[in-house]
């Protein structure tokens, strides 16, 4: 036996030479081959987008006075006037918040880091609801503050919308920014303080350059959602073009709601190249880590008083509709009783069933585009990494139309299926499963792999003993965001979900439709609940700085 084996090893020595040479094409073969399965799932993403323009085609010369007509351009203007005034809020709120919680000496600093952040685990449409229900007309706090003389303004119009959607998007703003703060080099600020700076002036001219991008990517994502927005400016009762593209479907003008999808599809566009001037120099974000820490900012007296800012807005934003949903629960009479539209745990077991097929899906597709993309300087994996961001940062309604419109003349066998409302959820959330694997790729030692290479392991046996394991908590992770942002989705859940298939968010808009808020109290809870735990995972990575 010992000769055998002393004979096995020599075999391996005298071989190892061409071994590495076979070593060597099969990890070029398998480079190759996640470069090319990226790009293949990429497109297969992609496509069912681009056939909303074989429906515009079908306008024929009506699709540019459509496009031009005075009602389309109103409403056009409404919209992107909310994205801006949105965007703009959140960047004020949420840059302020992120200075106060990590450059102010205010008092339990991690607790109003929590609290300026969970706001984000509130859908935006739920908290539409509960802002109406407390200062509605009729409001539960509207009539309770009448009796000591405290009137609110119309909580309905363009105003309220854009209150409530400030409100649960400058997180955003405030993560983005904070994370660009906690990665600030001090000691270029202490240089500038040293140069007799004041503090504005230190802000302005040395802190403020390198957090721009952080902002720029906050400020990004506030306008897309506001863009994509369905829920709450419907129940704010102000008409922006995702209702326009809805009741045109409704209509059954296809060709026309495709029109208006390709419309808003070109406002995003403009949107992603305008943060993209913004945010094209982000060296100085990152420039130096060496002396990553917190400027103290001394604020004094005012540091108990500065605590108010974040207090109130955890108030506003949580308290309030944990507050009415609860009280929804302990009343009784029309509207909270069981009934016709009585909640049932099937709608609960509807959303965690096609949430965790998009995740398994969003995983295994994102796998190889992210893997590969983190290390290849190819065109081919760069635009397989960055082409599924189109579904990302396309509006839920414009991909479901879309989708619609694909299934219909191409695949109508798909049409109104549970894989077709799976695929979208793939398209739409995929992209955040690829940042997180992309991210923990990069993070791994490639001498780890190179040294299990040269003990004569092949690419795969050394990406299933090294790379998998390193990379199974960014997995985790991708997968997890791809879930909770699909039990949230709206607007592609109502076009695309088959008949008489019923989530959480499709049973609330049912409610909300037949003014029954009350049916709507368990699962705006439970929606609650299971999208803070999206906020456990991003606070919990934010832990160690």
């Amino acid at each position: 036996m010992r000769i055998r084996a002393w004979l096995a090893a020599v075999r391996r020595r005298l071989s190892r030479g061409s071994s590495e040479s076979t070593t060597g094409q099969e990890a070029t073969a398998l480079d190759t081959g996640l470069t090319l399965l990226g790009a293949a799932i990429a497109a297969v993403l992609v496509v069912p987008l681009g056939w909303l323009v074989v429906d515009v085609f079908g306008l024929g010369p009506r699709a540019v006075s459509l496009t031009v007509a005075p009602t389309t351009l109103t409403v056009l203007a409404r919209t992107v006037a909310l994205v801006a005034v949105v965007t703009a809020a959140s960047i004020v709120v949420g840059v302020a918040l992120a200075v106060l919680t990590v450059q102010a000496d205010i008092p339990y600093p991690r607790l109003w880091t929590v609290v300026a952040a969970l706001p984000l685990a509130v859908p935006s449409y739920l908290g539409a609801f509960a802002a109406v229900s407390a200062f509605g007309p009729r409001g539960a706090l509207t009539g309770a503050l009448a009796q000591f003389g405290v009137e609110f303004p119309t909580i309905y119009g363009f105003a309220g919308a854009a209150v409530v959607l400030t409100l649960y998007t400058y997180p955003y703003v405030f993560l983005t920014t904070r994370a660009s703060l906690l990665s600030l080099d001090v000691s270029l600020v202490e240089a500038a303080r040293s140069l007799n700076a004041g503090r504005w002036a230190a802000f302005r001219r040395v802190t403020l350059p390198r957090i721009v991008p952080g902002i720029a990517a906050g400020a990004l994502l506030v306008a897309l959602y506001t863009l994509s927005d369905f829920g709450t400016p419907n129940i704010m009762r102000v008409e922006v073009f995702t209702q326009f593209i809805y009741a045109r479907y409704n209509a059954f003008a296809r060709e026309y709601a495709a029109l208006l999808s390709v419309q808003l599809f070109a406002v995003t566009a403009v949107i992603l190249a305008v943060e993209s001037r913004i945010g094209v120099d982000d060296s100085a974000a990152y420039e130096s880590r060496a002396n990553r820490g917190a400027v103290s900012l001394d604020l004094g007296p005012l540091r108990y008083a500065a605590v108010a800012i974040p207090a109130a807005i955890g108030l506003l934003a949580l308290a309030v509709p944990v507050g009415i949903f609860g009280m929804w629960l302990v009343r009784t009479g029309p509207g909270y009783a069981s009934g016709a539209l009585a909640f049932s745990w099937e709608y609960g077991y509807h959303s965690v069933l096609v949430a965790t097929l998009a995740a398994i899906g969003g995983v295994l597709v994102a796998l190889p585009i992210g893997l590969r993309s983190a290390v290849s300087d190819s065109r081919l994996a760069a635009l397989a990494d960055r082409a599924p961001y189109v579904g990302y940062a396309t509006p839920g309604i414009v991909l479901a139309i879309a989708l619609v419109s694909f299934s219909l003349d191409v695949v109508p066998w798909v049409y109104k299926t549970l894989p077709l409302l799976v695929f979208a959820y793939v398209v739409r959330f995929m992209p955040q499963a690829i940042g997180s694997i992309r991210s923990s790729r990069l993070q791994v030692d490639q001498r780890l792999i190179e040294g299990a290479r040269t003990l004569g392991r092949t690419p795969l046996s050394a990406f299933r003993s090294v790379t998998l394991p390193l990379v199974l908590p960014g997995i985790a992770t991708g997968g997890a965001l791809v879930f909770l942002t699909t039990m949230k989705e709206l607007p592609a859940t109502l076009i695309l979900r088959p008949l008489g298939f019923d989530t959480l968010v499709s049973y609330i808009w049912r409610v909300q439709e037949a003014g029954l808020y009350g049916q709507a109290a368990v699962p705006a809870l439970v929606l609650i609940v299971v999208s803070g735990l999206s906020m456990a995972v991003i606070l919990a990575g934010e832990g160690g700085q």
